[in-house]
């Protein structure tokens, strides 16, 4: 089947001891109208996602990706999804396109609209924007301030800073600022000048000969390419460390990446406009790594 790939999804309770779900999906033309006007992901981004990489038929990190949708609805007071019925409709989709290439797969939690029926599912897949070039040549990157003080999400539950929302406003307005200042992608920083997260990615650096990532937090997402990347590092023989990261360890790094599920490992090559180093031969074993992969 040709892409783009849509199925909607009749979203059962995560306690069904259902074992077939095949009656609960139903494909979609791509291009046909498929959501209310009410409906409010649109209306108000009031929704949860994931995005899959698929390669070559395989799609990558299933279960880390659904745990964190269920994360997601549990701190957006969503119904939480069934892990069963979002194996079974990625499995779905995967078995009905293509199996040759780099394919994105995105799953979508709504609540629906406020008159019912709620919530609303679907899972959409598409091509994937060729990133051979930037994970060859990195990214330059500047820094922007998000606002809040380190710790603030668990004062603060309700900015739902742990989930990952649809509510990406901030998030591409971060990334045109970052275009504005000549640069390509961003980091966000605390206020009191600790490293956060990308708007699209989680941050590893290097430093001392350890690779490190930002704890993970009700701030940061914890990122499932970016763990994947710490097993690799590990089975490597190298050190690995969730911490707290002040923004000038940053800038003294050996070497960092911005990580992700589609776009995979990118180096920094220059942060805030200062060129920084970068391990070439590194980046290109993490990214055949993370091709590579069969679960």
């Amino acid at each position: 089947m040709s892409l783009p790939f849509t199925l909607l999804i009749d979203p059962v309770p995560v306690d069904s001891e259902r074992t077939s779900f095949d009656d609960t999906f139903h494909e979609m033309d791509s291009a046909a109208p498929a959501l209310r006007v009410g409906e409010l992901s649109t209306q108000r981004g009031d929704g949860i996602f994931e995005t899959l990489s698929v390669v070559n038929g395989h799609p990558q990190e299933v279960e880390p990706h659904i745990a964190r949708l269920r994360n997601s609805a549990e701190i957006c007071d969503l119904p939480v999804p069934n892990p069963a019925q979002w194996r079974a409709a990625i499995a779905y989709a995967v078995a009905r396109i293509p199996h040759e290439g780099e394919l994105a797969l995105k799953i979508v939690l709504s609540r629906g609209v406020e008159s019912g029926p709620a919530p609303t599912a679907w899972l959409h897949a598409t091509t994937a924007t060729d990133f051979r070039r930037v994970r060859e040549n990195g990214v330059r990157v500047v820094t922007l301030d998000r606002g809040y003080p380190r710790g603030v999400a668990e004062r603060a539950p309700w900015l739902l800073m742990g989930a990952k929302t649809l509510s990406y406003a901030i998030n591409m307005a971060a990334l045109r600022e970052a275009q504005r200042r000549g640069a390509d992608d961003t980091i966000f920083v605390t206020t009191d000048g600790y490293v956060m997260e990308g708007p699209t990615s989680n941050v590893v650096l290097r430093t001392g000969g350890v690779y490190v990532t930002p704890a993970p937090s009700g701030a940061i997402l914890h990122g499932t390419t970016q763990q994947s990347l710490f097993e690799y590092l590990r089975v490597r023989g190298d050190q690995v460390e969730y911490r707290d990261v002040p923004l000038s360890e940053l800038r003294q790094a050996d070497a960092a990446w911005l990580v992700s599920s589609v776009r995979l490992a990118v180096a920094v090559t220059a942060l805030d406009g200062e060129t920084m180093r970068t391990d070439r031969e590194l980046t290109q074993a993490i990214n055949s790594y993370l091709l590579g992969r069969t679960d």
